[in-house]
Order: C-alpha cells, then sequence, then structure tokens
C-alpha cells in the first residue's frame, strides 16, 4: 500500500475508526441487537470463572466495617470532611447510587456499581461523588475482590449512618460489578442536563422514569422546574419516589432521615465549577467539577447551590430536623449561589449551626422547597407531624425504608450475602416457602408428563401456561419467574396477556394432576403447582418436538415451591405486568411504541442473546402460544409441531409484504396470484428486516437447520424457565 493511501500515514486528516458515523446514527431506526450482548465476559477482568460469592467469603467482614468506620473521621486535605466526618458524604454516595431505581421496569438502582460509570458518574445531580469513591479506593484497594465496588458503596453508606448513631436494619452483599456503562436503561431523551422533555402535556411523568429532569435522582430540590412552591414539589416528590415503589410514609422518612445528616453546598455560581468527569480532560484523571472558587473545597464547595444545614449537630442521628421544620417559620430566600432556599426565621441561639469549616461561624437552619413539601402537602404533612411526635416510630420507618432503598434490586434473600443481613421476610422480597419435601425424580416425572397429556391439554395450552409463568422474569431486579407459581393468583391471573379464561381452564386440569400425584405417594415426594407448570411446557415441547421427527428428554430440575397469596406484594407485582409480550405478539391496543422494539426490551430481561430469543420467538408462533389465539407470525400449516416453518416461510421469496388492516400489522401475499397467505406484526417482520436477525433466521431455515433448531430451542426454553432458580446458579450481570 502506497503512503498516500495509509490513513494512518501521519498525513493530516488522517482518522481511527471511532471518528467516523456509526450506523446507529445512519439508520436510527433499527433496533440496536448490541443491547443482548453487552457485560460480554471479554470486558470483564476478573475472567468469567470468577465467583464473587466465594470472594466474599474469604473477606474479613468486620475488619472492612472498622475500617469504614475509621474512614468516616479520618479527613483528608484534599477534599476536607464536613465538621470532621464523612458520614454525609457516603450517605449520599450509597442513596445516588441506588436511588435511580425504578419499579416499572427495575432498572436503575445500585445492584452493579454503575455510578462509576456514564452517564451517572457525570450526572448534575452526582456533583462531587467522584471524591466520595477516590476516599473509598484506599479501602477497595486492600480488600481487593473480596467487596465489589457496588456493595462497598451501600455499606459504606449503611455504616455512615451507624457511626452518626442510627441503628440501621442490616445490610446484605451480593452485588456484581459490571465493566461498562448499560446500554439498556433508559435515562430520558433529553440532550442538555436538567432539561425536562418527559412529561406530558397532563404534567404525568413518562414511564419508566421516576426522576422529573435529566440528570436528577429525584425531584428539583429547588422546586419544580426551579419553582419553590412546596406544594407542588409535594407532588413531584410523592409520585417520584411511588415510581420507586416507596410508600407515603417510607417517603417522608427516607427524605427526612436523609436530611438529619450534613448540609448543603452551594458557596457560589456553579460557574465556578469545570466540566463534569467525563467531559474532564486527560490530566484529571476522571475527576470532575474542577472548582476555582477559593480554595474549591470546604467551606468554597459548590454542589447542588444550594448552602446551610437542616439542624444542630448535623452529624448526630436525632430529631433535630422535625424540631426545626415545625418549630420555625421560614423565609425564601436565595443561596450564594443564586438557588432558591428557605431559612428559618427568629432563630433562638441553640439552633444556630456552628459552621462545617470556619470557627466561629454560626448560621440558621435551611430548608429546601422539597424539604418543605413535608410541611405543606396535603399529604405527606400529617405523616411528618407523626414522625416529630413519635421519634421511634421515625426511626424505625427510616431503617426500614433505607434497607429497602439500597437492596431493592438486589433481588431475594437467596443472593444475600454476610452476617448482618436481617432475619425478617419483607413483603417486597418476594419470599417463597422452603422446600420441605423429598423431590420428584426422573421416573416420576415421566409419570407426570403422561397424566398432563392424558388430560387433553393440548401443546399450545400448556406452552403458552408455562411461558406466562415463567417470562415474568426481569434480570434487572431479578423478580418474576415460575418459582412460586404466582401466575395462580392475582394479579398474574387476570392479565389480558395471559388469556385469563384459557389459563383458568389449564390450572384447574394440572391442580388436579397433582392433588392426584400428592394424595398417592407414601414416601412424602410432593410436585409444587410451580413445578409441575414448567413440568408440563416440558411435555409440551417434547411431543412437539416427535411430531417433527425428533425424539428428546427436555432438561427438567423440581425444586421450585408455591407461595400463598399473602407471600404476594399484588401492588408490586402489577408492575412486571406487560405492556407488550412480542414471544406471544401481543401488545396493548394503545401503546404507541414500536413492537420490535418492545420485544427486544423484553429479551434483554430475559438476558436472552439474539440467537436464543430468535430461536424462542419462532419456535413460540408455530407451537401456537400467542396471545388470544391470534394468527400473526403463525406461518405454519402445523400448528403445534416444533418446526423451522417459522423461518423458512419468512424468507420464502414467493410472498410479498405490505401493509396490512392497520398500521401494525401486515399481509404476506402470493406474488404470483395475489391471495393471502400469512399475517405478520413488526414482531414477526423484523426478524427479516434486520440484518442481524435475519442472518440468524438464515441459519436455521437451511435444509440442515432443523435438528440445530430443536436444540437451541430446548436449550433456551429451559434457560427461561430456570431464570429464577437462584438455588441452582447465581445470576450474572
Amino acid at each position: 500500500m502506497s503512503e498516500l493511501k495509509c490513513p494512518f500515514s501521519g498525513h493530516v486528516g488522517a482518522v481511527t475508526p471511532a471518528g467516523g458515523t456509526s450506523n446507529q446514527q445512519w439508520w436510527p431506526d433499527q433496533i440496536n441487537i448490541s443491547l443482548l450482548h453487552q457485560h460480554h465476559p471479554a470486558s470483564n477482568p476478573l475472567g468469567a470463572g470468577f465467583d464473587y460469592s466465594e470472594a466474599f467469603a474469604g473477606l474479613d467482614y468486620a475488619a472492612l466495617k472498622s475500617d469504614l468506620r475509621a474512614l468516616m473521621t479520618d479527613s483528608q486535605e484534599w477534599w476536607p470532611a464536613d465538621w470532621g466526618h464523612y458520614g454525609a458524604l457516603f450517605i449520599r454516595l450509597a442513596w445516588h447510587s441506588a436511588g435511580t431505581y425504578r419499579s416499572s421496569d427495575g432498572r436503575g438502582g445500585s445492584g452493579h456499581g454503575n455510578q462509576r460509570f456514564a452517564p451517572l458518574n457525570s450526572w448534575p445531580d452526582n456533583t462531587n461523588l467522584d471524591k466520595a469513591r477516590r476516599l473509598l479506593w484506599p479501602i477497595k484497594r486492600r480488600y481487593g475482590n473480596q467487596i465489589s465496588w457496588a456493595d462497598l458503596i451501600v455499606l459504606a453508606g449503611t455504616e455512615a449512618l451507624e457511626s452518626m448513631g442510627f441503628a440501621t436494619l442490616g445490610f446484605a452483599a451480593g452485588r456484581t460489578d459490571i465493566w461498562q456503562p448499560e446500554e439498556d436503561v433508559f435515562w430520558g431523551r433529553e440532550t442538555s442536563w436538567l432539561g425536562d422533555e418527559r412529561h406530558g402535556a397532563d404534567g404525568g411523568l413518562d414511564q419508566p422514569l421516576a426522576a422529573v429532569e435529566m440528570g436528577l435522582i429525584y425531584v428539583n430540590p429547588e422546586g419544580p422546574h426551579g419553582n419553590p412552591d412546596p406544594v407542588a414539589s409535594g407532588r413531584d416528590v410523592r409520585d417520584t419516589f411511588a415510581r420507586m415503589g416507596m410508600t407515603i410514609e417510607e417517603t417522608v422518612a427516607l427524605v427526612a432521615g436523609g436530611h438529619t445528616f450534613g448540609k448543603c453546598h452551594g458557596a457560589a455560581p456553579a460557574s465556578n465549577l469545570g466540566v463534569e468527569p467525563e467531559g474532564a480532560r486527560l490530566e484529571a484523571q476522571g475527576l470532575g467539577w474542577a472548582n476555582t472558587y477559593g480554595s474549591g473545597k470546604a467551606e468554597h464547595t459548590i454542589t447542588s447551590g444550594i448552602e446551610g444545614a437542616w439542624k444542630p449537630n448535623p452529624t448526630q442521628w436525632d430529631q433535630g430536623y422535625f424540631e426545626m421544620m415545625f418549630t420555625y417559620e421560614w423565609e425564601l430566600t436565595k443561596s450564594p449561589a443564586g438557588a432558591w432556599q428557605w431559612v428559618a426565621k427568629d432563630v433562638r441561639p441553640e439552633h444556630l449551626i456552628a459552621d462545617a469549616h470556619v470557627p466561629g461561624l454560626r448560621s440558621a437552619p435551611i430548608m429546601t422547597t422539597a424539604d418543605l413539601s413535608l410541611r405543606h402537602d396535603p399529604i405527606m404533612a400529617p405523616i411528618a407531624r407523626r414522625f416529630h411526635r413519635d421519634q421511634q416510630a421515625f426511626a424505625d420507618t427510616f431503617a426500614r425504608a433505607w434497607f429497602k432503598l439500597t437492596h431493592r434490586d438486589l433481588g431475594p434473600r437467596s443472593l444475600y450475602l454476610g452476617p448482618d443481613i436481617p432475619a425478617e421476610e419483607l413483603l417486597w422480597q418476594d419470599p417463597l416457602p422452603a422446600v420441605v419435601n423429598p423431590l420428584v425424580d426422573a421416573s416420576d416425572c415421566s409419570v407426570l408428563k403422561q397424566q398432563i397429556l392424558a388430560t387433553g391439554l393440548t401443546v399450545p395450552e400448556l406452552i403458552a401456561t408455562a411461558w406466562a409463568s415463567a417470562s415474568t422474569f426481569r434480570g434487572s431486579d431479578k423478580r418474576g419467574g415460575a418459582n412460586g407459581a404466582r401466575v395462580r393468583l392475582q394479579p398474574q391471573r387476570c392479565w389480558e396477556v395471559n388469556d385469563p379464561e384459557q389459563l383458568s381452564r389449564v390450572l384447574g386440569q394440572l391442580e388436579a394432576t397433582q392433588a392426584a400425584f400428592n394424595s398417592n405417594r407414601s414416601d412424602g415426594k410432593v410436585i409444587s403447582l410451580a413445578d409441575l407448570i414448567v413440568l408440563a411446557g416440558c411435555a409440551a415441547v417434547e411431543q412437539a418436538a416427535a411430531a417433527a421427527g425428533f425424539s428428546m428428554t427436555v432438561p427438567f430440575r423440581p425444586g421450585r415451591t408455591d407461595a400463598s397469596a399473602e407471600q404476594t406484594d399484588t401492588a408490586g407485582f402489577n408492575w412486571l405486568k406487560p405492556l407488550s409480550d412480542g414471544f406471544r405478539n401481543w401488545q396493548r391496543a394503545d401503546l404507541q411504541l414500536r413492537a420490535e422494539e418492545l420485544l427486544l426490551d423484553r429479551a434483554q430481561q430475559l438476558g436472552l442473546s439474539a440467537p436464543e430469543f430468535t430461536v424462542l420467538v419462532g419456535g413460540l408462533r408455530v407451537l401456537g402460544a400467542n396471545s388470544g389465539g391470534s394468527r400473526h407470525g403463525v406461518f405454519t400449516e402445523r400448528v403445534g409441531v416444533l418446526s423451522t416453518d417459522f423461518f423458512v416461510n419468512l424468507l420464502d421469496m414467493d410472498t410479498a409484504w405490505g401493509p396490512g388492516p392497520s398500521e401494525t400489522l401486515y399481509e404476506g401475499r402470493n406474488r404470483s396470484d395475489g391471495s393471502l397467505r400469512w399475517t405478520a406484526t413488526r414482531a414477526d417482520l423484523v426478524f427479516g428486516s434486520n440484518s442481524q436477525l435475519r442472518a440468524i433466521v438464515e441459519v436455521y431455515a437451511q435444509t440442515d437447520g432443523a435438528e440445530r433448531f430443536i436444540h437451541d430451542f430446548v436449550k433456551a426454553w429451559v434457560k427461561v424457565m430456570e431464570l429464577d432458580r437462584f438455588d441452582l446458579h447465581r445470576p450474572s450481570p
């Protein structure tokens, strides 16, 4: 190659591949298949064989907690501690790590240490938390892989509370770190910090978001869009915390409990701050928000722009927050940074607060507009006044709410690690009964499968029921799944996507089979309905494979139990109700989102690769698993046979596709005579339209693809059926 043709020859204008226009920029409407392949083992420096639970077992946990306690008062000159105590900073670090969680899709939260990466590490609401992580680095370095960043951040906040006199409910480890930013989380469509394109004309906040502006964890502390209206702020506070799965009581306790400690920082206008960590110059080494005002630290710190402390003794747990709130009237003013805040009027000398860094300087307590919403909001105010009168009730509610905040996305208690796990089972943990009886063996399963098939239940019915039970799982917060058989309980039993009448009939037959089997055993063996639903799906897959000419046994491992209605958070489980399930070719009628994007999102939550979700869709179509008995995408005349017909007929060039009777439906007609052959949705045709998915489809549509298809379908099917079997495996990021 001549020098003139070499792109790296040193000529002006030479570029690297990173400077090019990406496929996503050229074709923004194409679904991003790479979402399914993020967190590849190759990105993990610990290697695919690293077992965090095993590493944590070797941790000197008591020494770690002792070192964290020592750190709280080990003030560093490069970032001095307020009042000589870092407690409030680490509470904020843990809170802002966990507080991104939202119930609607289970994403966000502290589960994987994602605060280390963009965009979270550079959100305006996380200003100066880069310093908190640097303060923790010597401890992380000391204990290495025995403690993940995700666990260390939450533990630091919990130990901070304990070090300042608050009795927490406990702490559980078990969070595993990721090594690259999450691509599957929708943080908002705004292109500027603190922008708001997430509210509709009626003021409602877009799902799945919880924060009211881009770059905030919760609400604007100055009030909605900077308007210092405590009542309007109260509506934002209630809505945002509710979207995290918090009750009104928990919301009041969290706001008040968190603001019992520390102070706000707004020594000067934000124009003194440099860019966030991701935009900082190379030599900044990942530190952002360089402050040119004064010393740039201590009394000159700029964070939220609000300046001051909420109460005397900011490093001590007491009832001072509510005492200040309800003792004084509050005057609206502006901080030195120009932010709206409220200052107590006519403050008694004993309530003046010593400055965090300047000896002899004392100031009146402050409140943010969001704080005063607890006093003025008609729903939160009575609870705040009750907590003011009853400090023990406040402390108990805050302890439980803090534990819920920091553990909500960790998953069930079976994934918890460490000696400080609370003994009490909490409803939001989706508890399950323990396995107390001997489990069925292969011989029992063979008999049960024969009995199931003898009921007359069809392959589509059994497949649809097993899928309805297992496919509620979401990897974001490890909720849902087949274990517990909650598909038989409210609210899942009545979800439209589950075809309630058919589901009720199938469950009735399976319950009768279960009762007959369990009542006739003398050896103590029982089959749970949760296991039986999955086993019935296995029997249906085997029968469908046999009809296609392949004899096989679908792997099945018993051990599921049946949850009771009392163990089921009905309101919480409604968040798992699908807006769409492309695997069953169903989408809520009023939903405007594209079916293929929703299908991809569901596949990502199920932890499926592109080949896995392709083979499952193709198999479920020919097995007749569509919700409501829809024929869309059922490209076969042999429904119930586990064939490759979906793939073959999708690629058949004798079929010409065109618009159907609605914007979301398509018709496939014979090219020669125009007769209708098939109908389809976007969730079907994307497999022929998207070049990456089409390449996978071609593998199964080939004449030598049938055996591979059967093998791959069964493997993917079993994976979905066992997603919540944490007794068999621990989840990966």
